[in-house]
């Protein structure tokens, strides 16, 4: 079966008093595993994350960011994930190797290996002197639940949120994705119903999209009536690069520098997000000392 891009839609239903969107991210999330080499429970739980960061990405406008940290208590430590208004998202986990036995309702235990306590925070740049942070308990660890607690809660927004990875035997990702859908002032009783009861009724995202349902088809599932506004890309990127890796070395001093030359004679930085390993001989830690003499 063809692999089909990587891309977010993002629309309005009920006459502009819902805001959906919905996002495929199958390739982002397979090349996330393959970086970071995480195992199937871990590639669910960091896949969810960064399904939800870009599709609250798209939420932001312009040159905004927002990093979403979910630390709970359970063996993958604390995921971590980048995203901002141009599709362009990045992200890890603390352990990358956790595979727990599957849950009672034979899923992937992703709560088991977040943790069912601990916190959701939300940090976005929006530009101003202060970033914006929003934190709330975590309350499931399945994700999903988890950040439809946090527009709720933080945001004020009463939100469905619907996110999955489907994992293969060889480890692979098979399809990711999701859809946020929010309910805006103006709604009636009846109509907030008819999208709970179609919400509750609507198949688990990954069995829809491995049917090879469009993203427009699953938002048509819950909202009959839905407008797509946008469609747009959406890619990992890494913002590391060896000047900024550079500059690090730089800020580190000279005292630290000179140890580092002495014992060492090389450094090897590896960026947390990608994987990347970027390395420096002894020469080339000489010319940064000198910058950071200066």
């Amino acid at each position: 079966m063809e692999q089909k891009q990587d891309c977010l839609i993002r629309g309005t239903a009920m006459s502009g008093r819902v805001r959906a969107f919905a996002v495929r991210t199958t390739g982002l999330v397979e090349e996330l595993r393959q970086r970071h080499d995480t195992w199937p429970t871990a590639t669910a739980a960091l896949g969810r994350t960064l399904t939800a960061g870009a599709m609250m990405g798209a939420m932001l406008k312009g040159e905004e960011k927002l990093t979403i940290q979910v630390q709970g208590n359970g063996p993958i430590g604390q995921i971590v994930v980048d995203a901002n208004a141009h599709g362009e998202v990045r992200g890890y986990v603390s352990e990358p190797h956790i595979h727990l036995p599957s849950n009672s309702q034979g899923k992937l235990d992703v709560a088991g290996a977040v943790g069912r306590e601990g916190f959701l925070h939300v940090i976005k740049d929006l530009g101003l002197k202060e970033p914006y942070r929003g934190s709330v308990p975590i309350i499931s660890g399945e994700l999903g639940e988890d950040f439809t607690y946090y527009f709720a809660a933080s945001e004020q927004t009463p939100s469905a949120v619907g996110l999955g990875v489907l994992v293969a035997p060889d480890n692979s990702v098979i399809v990711a994705g999701g859809f946020v859908v929010q309910l805006l002032p103006g709604l009636s009783d009846e109509e907030i119903t008819v999208i709970e009861q179609a919400v509750g009724a609507m198949p688990p995202v990954t069995a829809l999209m491995d049917q090879g349902l469009e993203l427009e088809e699953m938002l048509r599932w819950l909202l009959p009536d839905v407008e797509i506004l946008e469609q747009m890309e959406i890619g990992f990127k890494c913002q590391c690069s060896r000047e900024r890796v550079e500059q690090t070395l730089v800020s580190l001093g000279k005292s630290e520098l000179e140890q580092l030359i002495e014992e060492d004679g090389k450094a090897e930085v590896v960026c947390h997000f990608c994987n990347e390993a970027y390395s420096f001989n002894k020469d080339e830690l000489q010319q940064i000392l000198e910058i950071a003499s200066q």
